[in-house]
């Protein structure tokens, strides 16, 4: 397998010179239904001249993603691209239900048997940039913006993350975990440490972050607190030895553990859920570290945040500064669907559908 790679040049897009890595396979129609290959010898032979408007939508209130990239594909894979005509919405547009996002105008043969592909691009991308949205949007409270970590890197394929990261950027996330997720955007991965840095220090949560520390001072330094299901004892260590150099720590505990500072004071257990990461866990140890001066150290949270759990943890004011967000957010909520409704200039469109014209759409010049 040999990849193909197609640069947009941006000229009525926001970002310029996005690399896309495409398989050659997709100009033998590999990775199109097999209906659209029929279709399209068919039509060769029987309708050669035939010209048809193919239209896409979706049927929710959404961040648009995936427009850039589905271009590069026809311009890459279409039969003589240079003579379709290529009218598109932006990424990063907010579109609403059954809004026309995208037309593509030529012969059916051109370009048909990419519909199945461009409705995957558009889906996935979008319903990343929606989700990240809608997370982003949760973690806004009173005029703030707290910061939203994309983690999905462990949550699906390791080839989505160029991708996947780049709808994250559309939808609001500027951290990300992984290079591969920021390609798109020009930016690097960002992370401290992980568990596996605290066990090989046997759970010495000081000694990982000296390590940490020396090899890479230029970083602000973030400690992860949880490995001993003990958040607020670890912080204070870390926070007592590091002092201003110490920047955030962050909470990941298990949802199956209950934190050691809850066993400790039983008397405060009985009304709210003590596992995992809570609410009740965050205003203590925010408590703590205000207590002994360590007003300065942020609190980030990660493992298992979704939406609805950010807006609930913003509505009682629970004391978190940054948010690190994976599964939840690579949900595919947003189908696309791309019809036929012109034929050679005439309405004709299946039954329940018709022609959507968009005055939002710009025409896309050929840039190959």
């Amino acid at each position: 397998m040999k990849e193909i790679e197609q640069k947009l040049t941006g000229q009525i897009k926001r970002l310029t010179n996005k690399t896309f890595k495409f398989d050659e396979r997709i100009k033998e129609g590999w990775f199109s239904a097999v209906y659209f290959l029929k279709t399209k010898e068919i039509v060769e032979e029987k309708l050669p001249e035939n010209y048809v408007t193919m239209q896409f939508f979706q049927k929710e209130n959404a961040v648009l993603c995936g427009t850039d990239e589905a271009i590069a594909l026809l311009h890459t894979f279409a039969d003589h691209p240079e003579t379709l005509e290529i009218k598109s919405l932006m990424d990063g547009d907010r579109i609403s239900p059954y809004e026309s996002i995208l037309t593509i105008s030529g012969a059916y043969q051109q370009f048909g048997f990419l519909e199945g592909i461009i409705d995957g691009i558009l889906a996935r991308r979008t319903s990343v940039a929606t989700n990240v949205y809608n997370v982003v949007k949760a973690a806004r409270t009173s005029g703030k913006q707290k910061p939203v970590i994309f983690m999905g890197d462990r949550d699906d394929h390791y080839t989505q993350q160029a991708g996947d990261g780049y709808a994250a950027f559309i939808g609001g996330s500027t951290a990300q975990a992984t290079h591969a997720m920021n390609e798109w955007w020009g930016k690097e991965g960002m992370g401290t440490m992980p568990h596996a840095l605290i066990q090989m220090f046997r759970g010495d949560i000081v000694a990982a972050s000296k390590a940490y520390y020396e090899m890479y001072p230029e970083d602000e330094l973030a400690a992860l607190v949880d490995y001993n299901n003990d958040v607020i004892t670890d912080s204070l260590k870390v926070a007592r030895e590091f002092g201003k150099d110490l920047k955030s720590v962050r909470l990941d505990t298990s949802r199956t553990l209950v934190d050691k500072y809850f066993l400790r004071n039983h008397h405060l257990m009985g009304t709210f859920d003590p596992r995992g990461v809570n609410p009740e866990l965050l205003f203590a140890l925010r408590k703590a570290l205000d207590d002994e001066g360590f007003t300065h150290i942020k609190i980030m949270v990660s493992g298992g945040f979704t939406e609805e759990r950010i807006t609930e943890y913003e509505k009682m004011g629970v004391p978190v500064d940054m948010y690190g967000v994976g599964r939840s957010l690579l949900r595919i909520n947003t189908g696309f669907t791309g019809d036929n409704v012109l034929l050679n200039g005439t309405p004709s469109a299946k039954e329940g559908r018709r022609y959507r014209p968009n005055p939002r759409l710009k025409k896309v010049e050929y840039f190959g």
